[in-house]
């Protein structure tokens, strides 16, 4: 049974870093090679065991914890496009992420503070599909970018005034570019990241795209995406072979 999100008190919603890992169902190329699932989630708690030792009743796990343990390898069913979880299963969907992890991210945003959502893992681990997703199964930026809006239209204070800009770069081989820009423009050398005492860090000649609609930025989004560097790796055919990063600058004028 999956266990739901702790209620924090205001008193606790200064927090400074939280911590959650997610396991994805086995790819094609580990069931060829006939993985073995040797991790279990419950709530918080993550528990290991050595592959060889999967079978053996006496085997002790190694156990984790966390803000959050995702457990997304199986219990989910399609439904018209989007994976749920199957009645009575603990799999932890896109919708179950968000409301755990990305809707405080978007709710400290909302108030104000600067907010970094990093995903790390090694190629393959399903990084992209957490933050972004793909066909219904919505990512964490995605749902939060539509909820940035839904909040807008909300506001019924005429004096309030909101803009949204979205950046998106990626870091490769120690090289900074533009997502946003084509491939075939870009300067050679990258972008060039800069510290001011009034901007702190940033960088240099972004492309910072105005954006009035969610519709606006999940399209800025794709077209990031298509910009990416591909490569084939061992693990993953179509590894981005870069990092990422997505900002949205959100600002109450």
């Amino acid at each position: 049974k999956r266990i739901a999100p702790i209620d924090r008190p205001a008193a606790m919603a200064a927090e400074a870093v939280c911590v959650g890992v997610r396991v994805r169902p086995f790819n094609d190329r580990e069931k060829e090679k006939g993985a073995v699932l040797c991790i279990d989630m419950e709530g918080p708690t993550t528990k290991i065991w050595k592959a060889d030792e999967t079978d053996s009743k006496d085997a002790k796990p190694t156990t984790f914890t966390f803000d959050e343990s995702f457990w997304s390898h199986d219990g989910f069913e399609d439904d018209d496009g989007y994976s749920r979880p199957q009645p009575g299963s603990k799999y932890a969907d896109q919708a179950y992420v968000f409301e755990t992890f990305g809707k405080r991210v978007l709710d400290n945003a909302w108030a104000g503070y600067h907010c970094c959502l990093f995903a790390y893992g090694q190629t393959g681990a399903g990084k992209s599909y957490s933050m972004v997703g793909y066909g219904k199964n919505k990512g964490i930026v995605p749902i939060s970018c539509e909820e940035i809006f839904q909040r807008i239209n909300k506001n019924e204070n005429p004096s309030l005034r909101f803009e949204i800009v979205i950046s998106v770069v990626e870091i490769y081989n120690e090289v900074v570019q533009d997502l946003l820009v084509l491939p075939e423009t870009r300067p050679r050398k990258g972008l060039d990241i800069r510290e001011s005492k009034m901007l702190g860090i940033y960088i240099e000649k972004v492309e910072k795209r105005p954006v009035d609609s969610y519709e606006a930025i999940e399209q800025a989004i794709e077209e990031a995406t298509n910009h990416r560097t591909v490569g084939s790796t061992l693990m993953n055919a179509t590894s981005s072979r870069a990092h990422t990063v997505t900002c949205i600058e959100f600002k109450q004028v």
